[in-house]
């Protein structure tokens, strides 16, 4: 299991929009295309994948991954596997991956291929491996429920598509095909990272979220109490949140109010020696 994490993190470093081959661009924008001009075409997960990588392989060229700790990654990725295995969706095209990105803010970021990045600052937030279930919870409904996709189908940058599609087809040197899908894939980072999701998909994720959790047998409060220490840190505008987001106290509060038709169970205590072994050592 290491191998193939370590195997998929030295892919992605590698993946640069420079060196992605002609047809897979062809490939990609043809696609788009298709899904954004008919309602009966849709990203499938094969596509979702692709995009995302891209995506992915432009997140590593802004933050730098954090391999010292092998067995916290190995950590959060078992509990990654325990949440996809008990939900909608356990077989994403090629799985669910959660990286670890040496940043000190309080960040987590999420691509439509499966691929889950979190801060060190956030993981060093948590007290308790319900707290880091729910921050992976959280970035896996925004991957099962395609706010991504929706972002970019819905987003102004996708008027421009047509425009450069058909640039495309009118210079089929390969130099112009890569310049362009870079170009592309960097207005999605901007509006993924910049521009952040709307207030209904960050409360659609946080009632996803809460519902895995309490199925896959984790404490569901414990969103909550994280959303609480973000507030108290006073973290609102840090990080990938910006003036889109809801404030923590908004989301704590659609939260509270789903409490009574959900049978919680605070179980967190059973975990904590094995978080302790975990999370005791210094990340620094």
């Amino acid at each position: 299991m290491r191998n193939k994490l370590f195997f998929f993190i030295s892919m992605l470093l590698l993946i640069t929009t420079n060196n992605i081959q002609t047809q897979d661009v062809t490939d990609a924008l043809a696609r788009m295309e298709r899904a954004i001009n008919s309602s009966e075409e849709e990203f499938t997960l094969r596509d979702s994948y692709y995009l995302g990588r891209a995506v992915a392989a432009q997140i590593l060229s802004r933050y730098s991954l954090y391999n010292e700790r092998p067995d916290l990654i190995n950590y959060l990725n078992l509990i990654c596997y325990a949440l996809a295995i008990n939900s909608h969706s356990p077989n994403w095209f090629n799985g669910y991956y959660v990286m670890l990105l040496d940043d000190h803010a309080f960040n987590a970021f999420s691509t439509p291929g499966g691929h889950i990045f979190i801060s060190r600052g956030l993981i060093e937030l948590t007290s308790s491996e319900d707290m880091l279930a729910a921050i992976i919870a959280h970035e896996m409904a925004h991957i099962q429920l395609q706010h991504g996709i929706a972002n970019i189908m819905h987003h102004r940058l996708i008027e421009n598509l047509g425009q450069e599609r058909t640039r495309i087809i009118q210079n089929s040197r390969i130099e112009t095909q890569h310049q362009t899908f870079a170009e592309f894939v960097n207005k999605i980072i901007e509006t993924l990272l910049i521009g952040g999701f709307s207030q209904l998909q960050e409360f659609e994720a946080d009632s996803f979220a809460f519902t895995l959790l309490r199925i896959t047998g984790y404490d569901a409060v414990s969103l909550i109490e994280l959303l609480g220490m973000l507030e108290r840190q006073n973290q609102n505008k840090i990080g990938n949140l910006n003036t889109s987001h809801p404030l923590p106290a908004q989301r704590i509060a659609n939260l509270e109010r789903q409490i009574p038709v959900h049978r919680m169970t605070r179980n967190n205590f059973v975990r904590m020696d094995r978080f302790n072994r975990i999370m005791g050592r210094n990340l620094q």
